[in-house]
């Protein structure tokens, strides 16, 4: 498909780079008005996962993937489930293993190329009510595992999945990783390791001798980490195995209903890459939008409760869904 030209309009003056439009919206805003319905899902392995609901009986669903260690709060969440709930669907907000407030049971933690999860719990809504109609939306990580997810499964999808959103999604995670090591990336990288460490440490409490905890001084690029613990907790050989089969650009060309990919230009987290322009044009299903601002997940509008990314989804989303 041609590459969509941009209505954005941009963020406040005040945002005037890409930093200050991703941090100021994920610190600052506080969306209200929305409660969610909790329910456990046992995966098939014994594991869980958990799913807040926003039940209206409609025949439409809408399911959300976050971010990498965000969760169904995160305010770009709750964000896009409230401006959805308005406009009649059905809203379900996934919580990868680990990210709901109760650490997971089994070895392994979540990451972006995990898109056996994400089956199940698209199958678990379809089985819960006979939904119609469901749009993927993703954010981030959940981006990239929306498309993953999309690729992966081509014309063998759901008939019921009209089609996909990923916003600010990493869809090239080796690149991605060498941006993180940039000293103007400082802040978001070591926000992510802290809080990932935390995780490891706690799986190595609870599987003794299955990671090597000394290797966190060995650690000196983002790669280092993929290494020696997330690759090995998350069952690949290696971090360039885990970019490969992970990144959902080495999937996207058999995505097989209409897909949206918005991205911003001066996004710090995402490399050129990761928005990969000849794919888009010469792909019958894959829209590519890349505004030259609105940071990481930012997107922010003036005098607008909603960010562009939330009310930009909901667009694409009307466009494929009835009602």
């Amino acid at each position: 498909m041609p590459l969509i030209h941009s209505p954005y309009s941009g963020p406040p003056a005040y945002q005037y780079n890409g930093h200050l439009q991703t941090i100021i919206p994920s610190l600052t805003r506080a969306v209200t008005g929305i409660s969610y319905e909790r329910e456990r899902l046992i995966l098939t392995d014994g594991d869980f996962v958990d799913l807040d609901w926003v039940k209206q009986g409609q025949k439409r669903l809408v399911i959300l993937t976050h971010g990498l260690e965000g969760d169904s709060n995160r305010q770009y969440i709750r964000g896009t489930a409230k401006l959805f709930a308005q406009h009649n669907y059905d809203v379900l907000a996934w919580n990868c293993r680990s990210c709901s407030g109760e650490m997971n049971q089994a070895f392994r933690l979540y990451n972006h190329g995990e898109i056996g999860d994400f089956g199940e719990v698209i199958d678990h809504a379809l089985q819960t009510k006979r939904y119609q109609e469901l749009i993927l939306v993703g954010y981030s990580m959940g981006g990239n595992i929306t498309l993953k997810y999309l690729g992966v499964h081509g014309n063998q999808l759901s008939k019921a999945i009209k089609g996909g959103i990923a916003i600010s999604a990493p869809t090239d995670l080796g690149a991605s990783a060498c941006l993180l090591d940039r000293p103007s990336n400082r802040f978001y990288r070591n926000r992510f390791m802290k809080k990932l460490l935390v995780k490891i440490s706690r799986k190595a409490q609870m599987y003794p001798g299955r990671l090597d905890m000394s290797k966190v001084r060995q650690v000196k690029q983002w790669k280092d980490f993929d290494e020696f613990f997330s690759a090995p907790v998350n069952n690949y050989r290696d971090a360039d195995d885990f970019y490969t089969q992970a990144s959902a650009v080495n999937f996207m060309p058999d995505i097989a209903v209409p897909t949206l990919l918005l991205n911003a230009q001066n996004d710090p987290l995402l490399s050129a890459e990761c928005s990969p322009e000849e794919l888009a044009k010469a792909h019958p299903h894959i829209f590519l939008e890349t505004p030259r601002t609105g940071g990481h997940v930012g997107f922010q509008l003036v005098r607008d409760p909603h960010t562009y990314a939330e009310r930009r989804a909901l667009w694409f989303a009307q466009r494929l869904t009835n009602g």
